[in-house]
């Protein structure tokens, strides 16, 4: 396999890996700040609309989970093109991804991915049920 090649294989699984960790971390935060906005919400005043505010990191962080999908999405596309090269093209070193944005799906469609939906949606009924109690008790 051309060198070239090989090298520039190696800078795209690079940012791919870098979006894979984005994600994990993504998740990892949003869980540690419902959690933690629950603990400062739980005490015998507890406010509904305080619990609430969890709603905003958890839908700001679906949403940019969303993009770090799509653009893992897009990269394993140039991936592939570059991949499937002729050992006569020249490479280039291109990290350019929009000749591919036609061929995966638009970023919002992304966020309701199965994988993103199973795990942000039950966040979301955890912060309803979670208001509805504290506004029974």
């Amino acid at each position: 396999m051309n060198e070239n090649k090989l090298k520039h294989l190696e800078f795209i699984q690079g940012v791919i890996n870098r979006m894979g960790q984005n994600s994990f971390l993504l998740k990892g935060w949003t869980v540690t700040l419902v959690a933690g906005l629950f603990v400062f919400a739980n005490t015998k005043d507890t406010d509904y609309r305080f619990i609430s505010i969890a709603f905003i990191p958890t839908i700001f962080f679906w949403l940019l989970d969303g993009y770090f999908l799509w653009q893992e999405k897009l990269f394993r596309k140039l991936y592939d093109h570059v991949r499937t090269k002729g050992e006569d093209e020249s490479i280039d070193f291109s990290m350019n991804v929009k000749p591919f944005e036609h061929e995966v799906s638009l970023w919002i469609s992304i966020c309701f991915s199965n994988t993103l939906r199973l795990f942000y949606l039950p966040i979301i009924a955890i912060i309803i049920i979670t208001m509805v109690f504290a506004c029974i008790y």
